[in-house]
């Protein structure tokens, strides 16, 4: 198979090795010009020009920063791309603009596919880790011979065109927001004389992921009562940490943000439920 390969940073170059160990001939495009080039050691042929890098090709796939480099790549190519040439874009993008997306190249009569994913560079290099993809079924499931070959597991999502990509934000907030709050362990870990690695070390026995998802099944739908943790009670040591690490000279970044959702919840008379029940889904404002 022969493929066109726009992005040629971290996650694309480990894609691109992975494709070529896999037999197939790789144009690459990217920006800056070295990253392509780079890669013509493994067996890729690099482009200056991006749609010279579209000939003769069976497929495209795009690994960039976001909507916008996506759009501005994509869009001069239009007139170019032939109507039979899959468009995969494993970007980590936004809902509205994806859906967006789909539409426009849909209207233009071409098969645009949005595969997010959950790898590193190395897992992309390795072909594993986790690959999301979302929209019509029939159109998905014709990727997914290709799809299959480039991670560990492909997981599809249902028919709305911007579900992969809002499933890949959760999942980008649930890391992030870990690594925040694992900031905030530091902090107070200081405050308290303790050695951040000690503190760390905690997490060694102690695995709170064990529970994150009978946690967050709780958010999503209850119940909230009985309560297996208070709000009231919880809220109470969130204020124990930000006083504790005020104390020692330091302040937490994450848990104010946290504590002002209890005292909203404690406001609304819910301080009695489960603390999981300050998070659950409420009406959009």
């Amino acid at each position: 198979m022969k493929i066109a390969f726009f992005g040629a940073g971290l996650m694309g170059a480990g894609f691109i090795r992975r494709m070529l160990a896999n037999g197939n001939q790789v144009n690459v495009w990217n920006r800056s010009p070295a990253r392509a080039k780079a890669l013509e050691e493994h067996g890729a042929k690099a482009f200056a020009d991006a749609a010279a890098a579209l000939q003769g090709v069976d497929r495209i796939h795009l690994s960039l920063g976001d909507d916008a480099s996506v759009d501005a790549v994509l869009e001069p190519l239009a007139g170019a791309i032939a109507a039979a040439t899959p468009i995969v874009d494993h970007t980590t993008t936004a809902p509205t603009p994806t859906r967006e997306r789909v539409a426009r190249w849909d209207a233009r009569k071409r098969l645009f596919v949005h595969a997010p994913v959950f790898m590193a560079p190395a897992n992309c290099h390795e072909g594993t880790g986790l690959m999301i993809v979302s929209g019509e079924k029939a159109r998905c499931d014709a990727q997914m011979p290709v799809l299959q070959t480039m991670t560990g597991k492909v997981i599809y999502l249902g028919e709305g065109t911007d579900r992969a990509a809002a499933f890949k934000l959760f999942g980008n907030l649930a890391l992030i927001g870990m690594a925040g709050v694992l900031g905030d362990v530091v902090r107070l870990a200081q405050a308290c004389g303790v050695d951040p690695a000690d503190a760390m070390g905690l997490f060694a026995n102690f695995n709170p992921g064990q529970i994150l998802p009978t946690r967050a099944a709780k958010i999503a739908s209850g119940p909230y009562e009985p309560p297996s943790f208070e709000m009231a009670m919880a809220r109470k040591d969130v204020r124990l940490m930000i006083e504790e690490a005020q104390r020692g000279g330091f302040a937490l970044e994450v848990m104010p943000a946290v504590m002002a959702v209890y005292d909203a919840g404690i406001a609304r008379g819910e301080g009695h439920l489960d603390a999981t029940a300050a998070m659950r889904p409420r009406a959009a404002k």
